[in-house]
């Protein structure tokens, strides 16, 4: 099934987005089963910095050998010549965060990576890592029911980098119910709604609501030919920063 979902999910044009934490050591080889070799307009994004060493585990590593060393590894396990874009995926709190930036910069230079993003950060973070190397793109929790990244997306939405938020569908009985009711009414999923309200938020959004089967995938891209009323637009941003 996975294999059939990240075929489609190419021809629709989608991005794909991974991370060396993932299975852990799983997403690659199936990327690579399912689409190599590679089109040449496909952009595979991944994050390093993270480890899964078991069930429901999660450790911390954005040390420099770790975060060079893992995207050695990913660029051998999907069998690309270069990562588009790598993102750290976490800042580590016992690795200078501008030594896990620096990494990223040196294996760029190195012709490993083409672009360099971030995940998991605050404003701090992003104006410090942009004085070591162009950040293209973030990628943080962010949907109508929870905003606690917003001040991140604003910047980069002023500065025209991507945003990336995962976890789009929100959380939250208020936001749940009103989301209920407006897909009722426009016949979809809430999903779908939750998914144009951030289209709407910014033309540099790029959510990440992942799928398990090709009927959602499609029901996530048919989100995107949604168009919010402007009252519906604004009851989604204004019950939940009443809310909250």
């Amino acid at each position: 099934m996975a294999v059939a979902v990240l075929r489609r999910a190419v021809e629709l044009g989608v991005t794909i987005d991974t991370a060396d934490s993932y299975g852990p050591n799983v997403s690659e080889e199936l990327i690579a089963e399912a689409l190599a070799p590679y089109p040449n307009d496909l952009v595979i994004g991944t994050k390093g910095g993270w480890n899964r060493p078991g069930p429901n585990q999660w450790t911390h590593d954005a040390s420099p050998a770790h975060l060079a060393r893992g995207g050695g590894r990913q660029l051998e396990e999907a069998g690309l010549d270069r990562i588009d874009v790598y993102q750290l995926h976490v800042p580590d709190p016992v690795v200078p965060f501008d030594a896990s930036i620096e990494t990223l910069a040196n294996m760029r230079s190195e012709g490993k990576i083409r672009l360099v993003g971030l995940s998991n950060v605050m404003v701090e973070h992003i104006a410090r890592a942009r004085k070591i190397i162009p950040i293209v793109s973030v990628q943080n929790r962010y949907s109508f029911a929870d905003r606690r990244m917003g001040q991140c997306c604003g910047l980069l939405r002023e500065q025209w980098d991507r945003v990336h938020p995962v976890v789009p569908a929100g959380a939250g009985r208020v936001a749940g119910r009103l989301l209920e009711r407006i897909a009722k009414g426009r016949q979809v999923k809430p999903i779908q709604i939750a998914l144009a309200w951030l289209l709407e938020r910014s033309p540099t959004m790029l959510p990440i609501p992942g799928t398990s089967s090709i009927a959602h995938l499609a029901e996530n891209i048919q989100a995107a030919s949604l168009q919010l009323s402007e009252n519906e637009y604004l009851e989604l941003t204004g019950v939940v920063e009443l809310a909250s």
